[in-house]
């Protein structure tokens, strides 16, 4: 269901919508190196560009926080910092590394793509994918889809040994694709991995910035989480270090504008807005935060399309059910291609998230956000 509020899609991405969006904030968060459980690069990142904006925290899982204010219901941005990849499971006598998948990888997409080994050092060791050439499998296989322990990456080494000694590489170093972001010819369009969810984590920051900026009527909480990929494991803890009375999710959820999908059933078409999402199956989104959410939008020309997911989850299915429980909404940029080498996404959806997370925190003051649990009888109107 798509609402293309006040926004002509054809204006330049300059004069489409009135905030100002850093499209390299994009590009530094998408390159760099930070799958589930190794996210450090990328909490540097944040860490920087939030530098002077509010109180940083950390919990015992690594996930970062930025605090402004002290005052007003405590309202979370979050987004998850982690990306899906690889670790080192095995390093084989003549130098091949055997891998094994971090978060949820779609084999078909793998054969021959370049990735990057971190070593301990810091060091980034470049190698490819392969597995046993379709010249050599029986009739039978050659048809079909190579599971994960059938693939190895071919780093250039002659042996175990050079692997280990001059690479410096060992077991249990992460690995991720080797994919540069790229601008496409669609001036509004860009290319580039690990869009789940530096997409979300990026307008995260630029939100935050901005409401610092304008100001905002709550304890504001920029919350960089872990782990998401493998199961919100960050999420649950920074509900718990964080105690929030509402939380909006910024993520990159899937986009159905592709073929094979009827055009007309599309929930995440690139350049149609922002997604708000108000069912998954990890988590059924606060029907009156959601209301609010696509209120403010409507108001303030954003243009949105309002999603309901027969699969897939966010850290909003932990986050909403931390404490006594926690109004939750996700607002999404749809990408294509997730959890593959290369995401495409529109700096239109990008732009459109960022606005609404920022007008719908301004909404979120000390009433708006009492209203949302106000459940018992005599109380709704109050």
């Amino acid at each position: 269901m798509r609402h293309g509020y006040g926004l002509d899609l054809g204006r330049a991405f300059s004069h489409a919508r009135p905030m100002a969006i850093d499209s390299d904030l994009l590009k530094k968060f998408s390159e760099a190196h930070g799958i589930s459980g190794h996210e450090d690069e990328v909490r540097a990142l944040v860490a920087q560009e939030l530098s002077g904006y509010g109180k940083f925290s950390a919990d015992g899982s690594g996930c970062l926080f930025c605090t402004s204010g002290d005052s007003g219901p405590r309202v979370m941005l979050a987004a998850h910092m982690d990306e899906i990849g690889f670790l080192v499971q095995n390093i084989t006598a003549s130098g091949f590394l055997q891998l094994v998948g971090i978060g949820g990888w779609w084999p078909h997409t793998l054969l021959s793509q370049r990735v990057l080994v971190r070593t301990r050092s810091g060091r980034s060791v470049q190698g490819v994918i392969g597995s046993r050439p379709p010249h050599f499998l029986p009739e039978g296989q050659r048809n079909s889809v190579m599971a994960m322990d059938a693939l190895f990456v071919d780093v250039g080494a002659e042996s175990a040994e050079q692997v280990r000694n001059e690479f410096g590489i060992r077991l249990g170093d992460p690995v991720v694709p080797d994919t540069a972001f790229s601008r496409l010819e669609n001036q509004f369009r860009v290319m580039g991995k690990a869009f789940d969810n530096r997409a979300g984590l990026a307008v995260m920051v630029e939100a935050f910035k901005a409401l610092c900026r304008k100001g905002h009527p709550n304890t504001l909480i920029a919350a960089a989480t872990v782990q998401e990929e493998v199961g919100t494991r960050g999420a649950k803890t920074a509900g718990a270090a964080m105690k929030p009375d509402c939380v909006i999710v910024l993520e990159a959820p899937p986009a159905d504008d592709t073929p094979g999908f009827a055009p007309g059933d599309s929930q995440g078409a690139l350049g149609d807005g922002v997604q708000i999402r108000l069912f998954d199956p990890t988590a059924i989104t606060n029907p009156r935060l959601a209301a609010l959410a696509e209120e403010v939008a409507v108001k303030a020309s954003i243009p949105f399309q309002l999603t309901v997911r027969r699969s897939g989850g966010t850290d909003a299915g932990a986050l909403h059910l931390s404490g006594k429980g926690v109004p939750c909404i996700v607002l999404g940029i749809p990408t294509r291609y997730i959890h593959s080498h290369n995401g495409v996404l529109d700096l239109r959806d990008y732009c459109a998230a960022a606005e609404l997370a920022v007008a719908l925190v301004r909404a979120l003051d000390h009433e708006a956000v009492e209203s949302l649990t106000q459940y018992l009888p005599g109380k709704e109107h109050s």
